[in-house]
Formats: structure tokens, C-alpha cells, sequence
């Protein structure tokens, strides 16, 4: 089988969407089919088995100030380049429609190279058209509605000002919500984003069909050489968005340290401006807490290692892979019930309310505090990740959807 994964940006070190794509494509070829990823900047870093097709961008956000100072006349022969530029310009969010518009040309002259086509949720104009205009097979995964980022954002703002920001970068959901009502096929990690994106963009629940993500389970496995830490939390952050919930975490450890004044909090990301950043600066924690960014995959996986608890302290995922990379690393987890969390974790891990920092602090200390309970989590977690989130189980349900999607078109 001939697949196509469109991804507009999918750099696994900025997003779980990176890593998705990598998995997936891997699995895949691995599966028997020959996979191109076609991406925008960042590009991707992928297995031997699976060829990456660039789709060169403006990249503003690489750029010095933005890329503010970026334009160029030959920029303004190309509508799509003009609108990159002058949209980023103006505060909106703009690759998923300029990558969309790109994406379509890239089909269109190479429309018999495939099979079948994911879409990696950029739900543009472009996307859509290859549906309906050059009649090609087209499926697409989302992972959650944004909708949910815009409204935890909006409600995060601190004023006026700053809600219209918010809504105008997000201003391009209302694209992705008419481009996902008219799309024959799609995927999402779990019943709950198949829930919130029928109920958020009025999809019809009958053209979505869930599959859950897997990991790299020969990256992200135990190894008894890797010390673990008498008490060390590790969570991840590609963002300081309020979806994510760090500030939580952050206030949750700062209720954590007179109990437990040796406790460490490592963060896989990098220290942005945001809630959490304004937590750490308030409560006096910028030298207590450890900021990595750039690991490899094998580093990642030392991490949670290492880690006494994994947390993943989000008020919203459609998934939560860091969670279940935890888990397959032997690592005890505690996770919210922030959208489908509880899937990922099942009986296994821990789950607390969601934005709650006080239920958070309990949870940790008394995992921290039981060593037999500790264990008995960590055994529970591998044992479940081992079960549902191995790619060789998974893939042969992505290539069941992509051939009803082409039996659909035929």
C-alpha cells in the first residue's frame, strides 16, 4: 500500500504530533507498506524505512523576531507566501492553512503516487480539496479539538487584550470545523476525542473510528542498569499553555517541599513565558526545578527511568503518549482525568481531578511515601502499556481503516 501522511509541522521535539508521525510511519513500513511523510518545517525525524518529502515554508517562528523582518518581493508573486507572512504578522495562526494549500498542489502533481492519504489534523482548505476535487482517498486523524486549547486559553487570559489574542491566533478553528464535517474518514486516539470532536465540530460520529497510539516499546522499556531516584518527578511540556496544567504541577511541588525538601522536579521541555513560568518566578522555584529540552529518544526514555513518578498534570489530552511512554519504561504514573487520560492509564495509574494542586500533592506523597504501593503501581503501568500500546498490534488497524477508506472511493 501506497500512503501519504500530510504533517505541517513535525518535528517530534515541539509536539506530540512529531512523535505521532514518527511512530506511525515507522509502523507502518514496518507492516509492509512504503510511506512518505510530506511535511513543513520543522521537519521530522524519521526511520530509514520511510521517505520524507519537504515542503518548504516561510518557517517564521525559526526566524529572528519572528520573522517579522522576513519578507522578500519574490514572496509577494505567491499568494500563499503572502498570506503566511502578512497573517503571522497580524497574530493569527496560519500553517495549517498555508501547509494546506501546498499540500493540495504536491497531490495534485503527484495524484497516481498513492494509494491513500493521512491528513495529520491540518483540516485546511487544501486538504479538503483533495477529497473533493481530485477524487483521491482521504482520511485524517484527530487527535483532539482545538477548541478546547482556545477555550482554556481564553479563560487563562488576564484581560481583554489578551482573550483577543487568544482568539484570533485560534481563529483558524473555524476553518478545521468546516473542512471536518465534509471529510469521508477519520481516526482519533480514543472514544473521548471521538466524543469532544462530534459534540465541538459537529462530525458525524458514524465517520470516526477510533485506534489508539502505541510506543516505541524497544526505546521506551525498563532497564534494570538505569538507577532510580529516591524522589524525582518527571513530566513533560512542549508548551506553557494552561491545556498542559505545569502550573498545577509547579504548585503542587511547592506544597510538596516541606514534607519532602530533597524532592526533584525535571521538566522535558523548555522554560517559556506562561502560567507556569509566572508560578515557578512567584514561589521562588526558578533554581529548585530542572528544565531539559533536545533529548534524543533514548535520553527520554533514561528520564522517565529514573523517575520515582511520572505525572502528566494536562486539563485536556486527546491521548497523553508521554503517559504511556512512562508506563512502558516500568515507570509509576499519575495522571488527571482531563479528557482521555483515564484511558491511557486504566486501573493502572493514578488519576486526580484536574486542576486541582492540593488532590496532585496527596497523590505524589503517597506514592513517595509507599515504596510497596510504588511498585505495585510501576508492575501494573508495564503491564497495560505492554498490552495496548504496541505498534505491531496497532498498525494492522490503520491499514484496515486506510482500505475502507479506498473501498469507499471506489
Amino acid at each position: 500500500m501506497r500512503i501519504c501522511i500530510l504533517s505541517y509541522r513535525s518535528d517530534p521535539k515541539v509536539g506530540g504530533q512529531g512523535v505521532y508521525v514518527d511512530y506511525l510511519s515507522h509502523a507502518l513500513a514496518k507492516a509492509g507498506g512504503r510511506v512518505d511523510v510530506v511535511s513543513g518545517p520543522p521537519y521530522p525525524e524519521l526511520s530509514a524505512d520511510v521517505n520524507l518529502v519537504k515542503l518548504p515554508s516561510l518557517d517564521l517562528f525559526s526566524k529572528p523576531h519572528h520573522g517579522h523582518y522576513e519578507l522578500r518581493p519574490r514572496h509577494l508573486l505567491s499568494p500563499t507566501d503572502t498570506y503566511e507572512y502578512f497573517g503571522h504578522l497580524s497574530g493569527k495562526f496560519v500553517e495549517p492553512f498555508t501547509f494546506g494549500q501546498r499540500a493540495y498542489q504536491y497531490i495534485k502533481r503527484n495524484r497516481g503516487k498513492y494509494d491513500v492519504i493521512l491528513d495529520n489534523q491540518t483540516l485546511a482548505h487544501g486538504i479538503g480539496r483533495i477529497h473533493e476535487r481530485l477524487g483521491l482517498p482521504l482520511t485524517t486523524i484527530i487527535h483532539h479539538p482545538i477548541t478546547q486549547d482556545l477555550k482554556l486559553a481564553v479563560e487563562a487570559a488576564p484581560d481583554w487584550k489578551h482573550r483577543w489574542m487568544a482568539r484570533r491566533w485560534y481563529s483558524f478553528i473555524n476553518m478545521q470545523i468546516k473542512v471536518a464535517r465534509k471529510l469521508p474518514a477519520i481516526t482519533c486516539p480514543s472514544e473521548h476525542a471521538k466524543a469532544d470532536i462530534v459534540r465541538e465540530f459537529g462530525v458525524a460520529p458514524e465517520v470516526i473510528h477510533p485506534i489508539s497510539l502505541g510506543v516505541d516499546q524497544q526505546a521506551f522499556c525498563p532497564d534494570p542498569r538505569v538507577k532510580i531516584a529516591p524522589k524525582k518527578i518527571v513530566t513533560t511540556a512542549s508548551a506553557d499553555t494552561p491545556l498542559k496544567g505545569l502550573h498545577i504541577l509547579v504548585e503542587a511541588y511547592y506544597k510538596l517541599l516541606d514534607a519532602h525538601p530533597e524532592l526533584e522536579l525535571v521538566v522535558i521541555g523548555k522554560l517559556r513565558k506562561g502560567q507556569a513560568r509566572n508560578a515557578i518566578l512567584d514561589l521562588g522555584l526558578k533554581d529548585r526545578i530542572v528544565f531539559k529540552s533536545d533529548l534524543t529518544r533514548e535520553e527520554l526514555a533514561n528520564e522517565f527511568r529514573s523517575a520515582t513518578i511520572a505525572v502528566t498534570p494536562s486539563l485536556y489530552e486527546g491521548f497523553g503518549l508521554p503517559a504511556a511512554e512512562a508506563m512502558s519504561c516500568g515507570t509509576p504514573v499519575i495522571v488527571t482525568d482531563g479528557g482521555a487520560l483515564p484511558e491511557v492509564a486504566g486501573d493502572a495509574g493514578i488519576i486526580v481531578p484536574k486542576g486541582d494542586s492540593n488532590v496532585l500533592a496527596e497523590a505524589i506523597d503517597g506514592l513517595i511515601s509507599n515504596p510497596d504501593r510504588r511498585a505495585q503501581n510501576a508492575e501494573a503501568c508495564l503491564k497495560r502499556a505492554k498490552a495496548k500500546f504496541n505498534w505491531d498490534s496497532i498498525a494492522p488497524k490503520y491499514l484496515d481503516f486506510f482500505r475502507a477508506a479506498m473501498a469507499a472511493q471506489c
